[in-house]
């Protein structure tokens, strides 16, 4: 990838994502995800100096039906990952894919200027940004 054909995060990642708050439970945390189609909910600040949190779906499974738990018992604010590690849409897409390996996540929001523009995941990165003209 030359300096001519530079992808950044913002060109990669999807704008389809969900803000809900810690209280909502993991069942309708499930069907905001089922209904927007997507696999992570970003879980809202409480205030100015909070950070946001992130539920995948695989967190769910382990930390919820694998441990037989209610899901309409279970607040997603008790098995989200917080602060949420986030990247900025103008960084390239070669730093972010480099950014989840070191840390081991897949998938990440995207924010520009302190607010969520998005959300990027490796496969946003390798499907629409590594054959770009």
């Amino acid at each position: 990838m030359s300096n001519e054909s530079l992808v950044r995060v913002r060109d990669v990642m999807m704008d389809q994502y969900a803000v809900v708050e810690g209280v909502i439970t993991v069942a309708e945390a499930i069907r905001i995800a089922q209904q927007k189609q997507i696999k992570a909910l970003i879980i809202n600040k409480r205030h100015a100096d909070d950070e946001y949190g992130i539920v995948l779906m695989n967190d769910i499974a382990k930390k919820v039906l694998a441990l037989d738990r209610s899901p309409e018992r279970t607040n997603v604010y008790e098995i989200m990952t917080k602060p949420a590690l986030s990247v900025n849409a103008s960084m390239d897409v070669r730093y972010c894919a480099r950014l989840f390996e070191r840390f081991g996540i897949s998938r990440a929001p995207v924010i520009e200027d302190g607010k969520i523009q998005g959300m990027v995941s490796y496969n946003n990165i390798v499907l629409n940004g590594m054959l770009r003209e």
